[in-house]
């Protein structure tokens, strides 16, 4: 870990195979035993060090073939071909755990359960979020399509709102919860149906996440 400081704030969309809510938000075990997801963040303000990340867009395909915490895992990188060297340097030290305090991020802690990293992907990403209606859409040509949309109840048709909130949180303190969708491609092959999505927005800093 350097001397480096840096700040990322934006929106960000993560779906998963598990039910509806997520048992890893509670401390429990991958509903089908294994965990299989996309992410995707839209970094509204960032810095690295001097180098500027406002704009930019990152995400990445993950794969454990158990719960998070037992490793194993697989990562493909994804970053948003419009970042000049210097900026795809920078947001590959953050997605990769570099110049974060162990835990304060999802990046660092999902980067100690990784035994795989693929190659970093350039490519361009279009992506459109909106957390409070619960509300994504992803297309990184040649590696993911995805969408995120409200849970429905299924009696009345009706739109159903519900929120996760984790005042001690390493991702978020709070996120809309809703479910989604996503076909991958490339050395991790993903394909969710259905199942959990939430929306979050985002304060992330080089030494530790602020609320």
């Amino acid at each position: 870990m350097t001397d480096v400081e840096w700040t990322i704030k934006g929106r960000e969309f993560i779906h998963c195979n598990c039910a509806y809510g997520c048992p890893c938000q509670f401390n429990a075990l991958p509903t089908e035993g294994h965990c299989r997801a996309i992410g995707v963040v839209d970094i509204d303000e960032g810095h690295h060090g001097d180098t500027r990340l406002d704009g930019l867009r990152c995400g990445m395909i993950v794969s454990w073939p158990g719960a998070i915490h037992e490793g194993r895992g697989a990562v493909v990188p994804i970053i948003d071909e419009r970042a000049s060297d210097e900026q795809r340097e920078a947001l590959l030290r953050i997605m990769s755990g570099q110049d974060t305090e162990p835990g304060a991020t999802f990046f660092q802690v999902f980067a100690t359960t990784f035994e795989t990293f693929h190659d970093p992907v350039f490519a361009p990403i279009d992506f459109e979020i909106d957390v409070e209606r619960r509300s994504a859409r992803v297309n990184i040509p040649g590696w993911m399509e995805a969408r995120g949309e409200p849970i429905v109840n299924p009696v009345t048709g009706e739109e159903h709102h519900a929120r996760i909130n984790l005042p001690h949180g390493f991702e978020y303190d709070r996120c809309e919860v809703g479910r989604g969708w996503a076909e991958t491609s490339g050395p991790l092959a993903v394909s969710l149906a259905d199942s959990h999505a939430h929306f979050a927005r985002l304060h992330m800093t080089g030494s530790g996440v602020v609320h």
